[in-house]
């Protein structure tokens, strides 16, 4: 049976993850349900990452197998026409023996967090609201702490086994002025991630912009590798899985 890669985006406020769950809304539980009206029977869908109740998705990586007797155009078409409008499929190709997770090389995820002196009500549910305090250079340091091969235990614990260390490639924040304040986005990319890793690491780097934490202090909590150094993660409508990148791209 044919197996189809495809570039998925989806707005996560209504969802309880991506991962299927019984009696809840998830990503995977919608994709599911389209694909059984589409093939008459259960089609399972592989996923790239798992993402937490509330995150978005602009390159989330999905594959399905599936007996499709037209063309991979008209399947994008299909599966969109039953997605809601929060789910859209947006580049769909076969690839045989692709897995989504097991193949990547990195993820990248972007966190925004919106600097305002007044709430912004239109992104209420895209990025974590502070007020015009935060001090970039300090934040910049910190986030540059974290590039390499480290011992990231203070983020997070691993959704299997017992091995915290991931190599991250990326870490830096970029900024941009926004009508009523200015949107500060903080991008990641590693090998793989620990649970609620990107979300603590943004509320420790924030608590750093706000002067609550210094870089030293920052820096020897990472080092600790204990999640008993970790801030409380960041509320979850500011995070976006952007780009899962294959050897093969």
């Amino acid at each position: 049976m044919p197996r189809y890669r495809a570039t998925l985006a989806y707005d996560g406020t209504a969802y309880q993850g991506y991962q299927i769950q019984p009696d809840v809304l998830t990503i995977q539980g919608i994709l599911e349900q389209v694909l059984l009206l589409i093939a008459g029977e259960p089609i399972s869908v592989m996923g790239a990452g798992r993402t937490d109740s509330g995150v978005h998705a602009t390159g989330q990586v999905i594959a399905f197998d599936l007996d499709w007797q037209h063309s991979d155009e008209a399947l994008l078409k299909a599966l969109n026409v039953y997605l809601p409008a929060d789910i859209a499929i947006q580049d769909i190709r076969q690839q045989p023996g692709f897995h989504p997770r097991f193949a990547a090389d990195s993820r990248t995820y972007r966190y925004d967090v919106l600097e305002s002196a007044i709430r912004q009500p239109l992104y209420h549910q895209r990025a974590w609201y502070q007020p015009p305090v935060l001090h970039r250079d300090n934040m910049q340091a910190a986030a540059q702490l974290l590039i390499g091969e480290h011992d990231f235990a203070t983020f997070g614990t691993p959704p299997r086994g017992e091995n915290t260390v991931r190599v991250v490639y990326r870490s830096e924040w970029a900024e941009q002025v926004i009508p009523g304040g200015t949107l500060l986005s903080y991008t990641v990319e590693a090998t793989a991630f620990l649970q609620h890793m990107v979300r603590r690491i943004v509320a420790f780097l924030v608590a750093v912009g706000r002067g609550v934490r210094s870089v030293e202090q920052f820096e020897a909590a990472f080092r600790a590798a204990d999640l008993k150094h970790a801030k409380p993660p960041a509320p979850p409508q500011g995070l976006y899985l952007v780009q899962v990148k294959y050897a093969d791209e």
